[in-house]
């Protein structure tokens, strides 16, 4: 088995995303009761709030865990990711400047978790069943794909031309991140958010294509039973990285969690 294919996240538990979310709450002035922000807020906020509390984070980021796990099962975190989300500073994006996607998040794929193998087939192999892997106990050579995006089923083979079939969105995507506040972030933790597993979701290609950079005010699965679950990922992956969401990212946000089960 893959070692990461019954969790796909439980690396990221102790991962640097929640020690870092934990040093904050020691590091920083009190904001909250019994808690701090996680990070100054950003420079161009026209609108701002308190951060999450560093065990509400983490409490949220387990429980969207769970629900990435179980599908589109789950939506018992709903109340927890719009009490995050309202903690989130609200600014304009910075205005776009050239965007250098290595030079900026890191060139390849990194092996976060440090199982030895790279994010993009940890990725891959977690998001599918019936896996087989190439003889390093790695790359992902074939499997069978539903697609948690679209719902298109697609049996993957790895190759030139069926490779790009299924692809690996950021659900934060780079630019989104770049424009909100990633920027103000050392080169290492942007690496670690683009191959933070939880930012990271195996896609039919042309999911992907459609999607591009856009943020939750512009575009959200096709499969709206996924919406949830796609929404509350991209408020954890804001939150521990102190990215900002604009006035109608929240807008749009808010209004996806008000209407989760």
């Amino acid at each position: 088995m893959h070692p990461t294919a019954t969790h796909p996240f439980a690396a990221a538990r102790n991962s640097g995303r929640h020690l870092r979310a934990l040093a904050a709450c020691a590091a920083t002035a009190t904001l909250l009761v019994g808690c701090t922000p996680l990070g100054s807020q950003p420079s161009s906020s026209t609108a701002t709030t308190s951060s999450p509390e560093a065990s509400q984070l983490v409490a949220l980021s387990d429980e969207v865990e769970v629900a990435v796990g179980e599908g589109d099962a789950s939506t018992s975190f709903a109340a927890d990711a719009l009490d995050v989300l309202d903690k989130l500073d609200v600014a304009p994006r910075d205005e776009w400047e050239e965007f250098d996607r290595e030079g900026s998040f890191g060139e390849g794929w990194q092996d976060p978790d440090g199982n030895g193998c790279d994010a993009r087939n940890d990725a891959l192999a977690v998001a599918m069943t019936d896996v087989d892997l190439n003889r390093d106990g790695c790359r992902v050579d074939t499997g069978a794909f539903v697609d948690p995006y679209s719902g298109d089923e697609i049996d993957f083979e790895r190759g030139p031309n069926t490779s790009p079939l299924v692809q690996i969105d950021h659900v934060v995507a780079l630019a989104n991140a770049w424009r909100t506040g990633a920027k103000e972030l050392s080169f290492e933790e942007r690496v670690e958010l683009s191959n933070d597993p939880m930012n990271l979701q195996a896609t039919a290609g042309w999911v992907n294509d459609d999607k591009k950079s856009q943020d939750a005010a512009n575009w959200l699965p096709p499969q709206e039973s996924y919406h949830c679950t796609y929404v509350a990922r991209q408020i954890v992956v804001k939150a521990t990285y102190n990215l900002w969401v604009t006035q109608a990212e929240h807008d749009a946000m808010r209004d996806v969690l008000e209407d989760c089960a």
